[in-house]
């Protein structure tokens, strides 16, 4: 999956394929996550986010959105 590079002080990268709603996090450790079922709006939502991180946590990580890390 194609990622964006973000300016973030804990992520790296973020893809997003709307096909399938799987959202892809590379955070700076070089860790990289999918989470499932993520509407198009969040991620938009997370792209324009002043904080990526702060966004990510308040609406990704406490979403409740199954994950799976992959690297």
């Amino acid at each position: 999956m194609k990622r964006t590079n973000v300016s973030s002080s804990n992520i790296a990268s973020i893809g997003y394929d709307s096909d399938r709603r799987v959202l892809e996090v590379e955070f700076l450790n070089r860790s990289v996550y999918q989470y499932f079922s993520v509407p198009e709006n969040l991620y938009n939502g997370l792209m324009c986010a002043d904080s990526h991180g702060s966004y990510f946590d308040s609406y990704i990580k406490k979403g409740g959105f199954r994950y799976q890390r992959i690297i």
